[in-house]
C-alpha cells in the first residue's frame, strides 16, 4: 500500500471508527438533502433572500448561546451518550417535519420554528460528535481521523444535493425529508453498537459556570488556538453564509430553479470533498497552518468570481473553488486545534470551534441576507468577500507565530 494512504487504512482498523463512519454516511447524505429541502421551501414560500437569511439564521443561531453550555456539559459526561440521544432528537423533528408537510400545515413561521429546534438539537450533537471522534482512534491518527470523518461529510455534499435534484422535481421536498428521516434513524442505531470507553478527565470541584470560564480561559490563553480560531471567525462570520443564499442565487442570480441549486450545492461539496482527502492523505500536523491561510485566501477568491458572474457553470466551478477552500480552512484548523488541545478541556474548546463554525454565519446571513434586499446578493457578498480579504491580511501576521507553537 502507497505510504500516503497509510493513515487512511490505519483508521479503519480501529472498530468503533469504522461503525461510526458507516453510520454517519447515510445520515450525512440525507442531512444535505434535507438542507436542499429546507432552503428551496423557504424560497418557495416566500421568494425573499432576508427569509433565506432568517431560516438560516433559526438553524444556526443556537450555536452562538448553547455551545459554551454544550462544551461545559459534555466535559463532565459521556460524550457518545450525548451522540446518540441527539440523534433520536433529530430523528424526531424530522417526523414532526414531514407531519407538516404531509397535513399541509407547513408555513413558514412552522418551518423557522422546526429549524429552530433543530439549531437547538445540532448544537449539542455537533459538540458530542467533536469530543467522540478522537477518542475512537489513538492520538497519533486524530488528525486523520478528522479529516475523513470532514471528508465522508464533505462528500455528502455532493452526493446528498445530487439526489435532492433527482427526488425533489418528482417528489418534491417531502421526498428529500423523508430520505432524511431514513438516515438519521440508521445513524441512531450505529451508535448503540459503538462501545467507547469513558475519557480520562481531572476536574476541579469547580461549579458549571466555572467550567465555561476555565474553557474560554484557556482558549485565550493558548497561542495557536486562540489566532485560529479567530481566523474562522472571520471566515465564517462573512464568506461561509453564502452557502445559505444558494437558493437565492439559483434563481435571482443565475435563473435557475431547484436543479440549479443542487447543481451549486453539490459543486461546493466535490471541492470540499477534495480538500479533506487531501488533509487525510496527510495524515500529520506538518504544514496545516499553512493550509489554512491559503484556504482563506483562497475562500475569497472564490466569493469574488462566484458574485461576478450571472452564469450558472461559470458559479459551479467557482463553488467548486469555495467549497474547497472553505474546507481547507475549517478541516486545518479542526484538525489543528484537535491535535494540540488538552484532553480535559477537549469539548469545550471543540463547542467554541463549533460556536465559531456554525453559530456566526447566522449573524452573517442576517447581515448579508437583510443587505442584499437593498443592493442585491451579489453586491452584498462582494462587500464580504473584501471585509474577508482585510481580515485575512491581518491574520497572515500570526502565521510564523502559530506555526512555531504548534511545532
Amino acid at each position: 500500500m502507497s505510504s500516503r494512504l497509510q493513515p487512511i487504512a490505519e483508521v479503519f482498523r480501529h472498530r468503533n471508527y469504522t461503525l461510526f463512519m458507516v453510520g454517519l454516511g447515510p445520515h450525512a447524505i440525507s442531512s444535505w438533502m434535507y438542507r436542499v429541502g429546507v432552503g428551496w421551501l423557504a424560497w418557495e414560500l416566500t421568494r425573499s433572500p432576508a427569509w433565506l437569511g432568517v431560516i438560516a439564521a433559526a438553524d444556526l443561531i443556537p450555536v452562538l448561546f448553547l455551545s459554551p453550555v454544550a462544551g461545559a456539559l459534555l466535559d463532565r459526561i459521556v460524550p457518545i451518550n450525548a451522540l446518540r440521544l441527539t440523534q433520536w432528537l433529530q430523528f424526531l423533528q424530522c417526523v414532526f417535519v414531514v407531519a407538516g408537510m404531509m397535513t399541509g400545515w407547513m408555513t413558514i413561521e412552522l418551518l423557522l420554528v422546526l429549524t429552530l429546534a433543530l439549531g437547538v438539537i445540532q448544537t449539542f450533537g455537533a459538540s458530542a460528535r467533536h469530543a467522540t471522534v478522537p477518542h475512537t482512534v489513538p492520538r497519533s491518527l486524530v488528525a486523520a481521523a478528522v479529516s475523513l470523518d470532514s471528508a465522508l461529510f464533505q462528500a455528502s455534499r455532493f452526493i446528498g444535493p445530487a439526489i435532492a435534484a433527482l427526488v425533489i422535481p418528482v417528489w418534491g421536498v417531502l421526498g428529500a425529508f423523508w430520505g432524511h428521516l431514513v438516515g438519521t434513524f440508521v445513524f441512531s442505531v450505529f451508535m448503540h453498537l459503538m462501545h467507547v470507553p469513558a475519557p480520562e478527565r481531572h476536574h476541579s470541584r469547580k461549579g458549571f459556570l466555572s467550567d465555561i470560564v476555565g474553557g474560554m480561559a484557556y482558549v485565550r490563553g493558548h497561542a495557536a488556538i486562540w489566532p485560529l480560531l479567530l481566523m474562522l471567525l472571520a471566515a465564517s462570520a462573512c464568506l461561509r453564509p453564502l452557502q445559505e443564499m444558494l437558493p437565492g442565487f439559483a434563481e435571482a442570480v443565475f435563473h435557475s430553479d431547484a436543479v440549479g441549486l443542487a447543481w451549486l450545492s453539490s459543486a461546493m461539496g466535490v471541492g470540499a470533498m477534495v480538500s479533506a482527502i487531501a488533509v487525510a492523505v496527510r495524515g500529520h500536523g506538518a504544514g496545516l497552518a499553512a493550509a489554512a491561510f491559503s484556504g482563506m485566501f483562497g475562500l475569497v477568491a472564490s466569493t469574488l468570481g462566484l458574485v461576478a458572474t450571472d452564469r450558472l457553470w461559470v458559479g459551479v466551478i467557482f463553488c467548486v473553488l469555495s467549497g474547497y477552500t472553505m474546507n481547507t480552512l475549517s478541516v486545518s484548523i479542526q484538525a489543528l486545534v484537535q491535535s494540540a488541545v488538552d484532553d480535559t478541556y477537549r469539548a469545550r474548546v471543540m463547542s467554541l470551534y463549533t460556536l465559531v463554525y456554525r453559530g456566526t454565519p447566522a449573524l452573517g446571513a442576517l447581515v448579508f441576507g437583510g443587505l442584499a434586499e437593498f443592493v442585491g446578493l451579489r453586491w452584498s457578498y462582494a462587500l464580504a468577500a473584501v471585509i474577508g480579504l482585510a481580515a485575512g491580511l491581518w491574520f497572515l501576521k500570526q502565521k510564523a507565530s502559530i506555526s512555531q507553537t504548534l511545532g
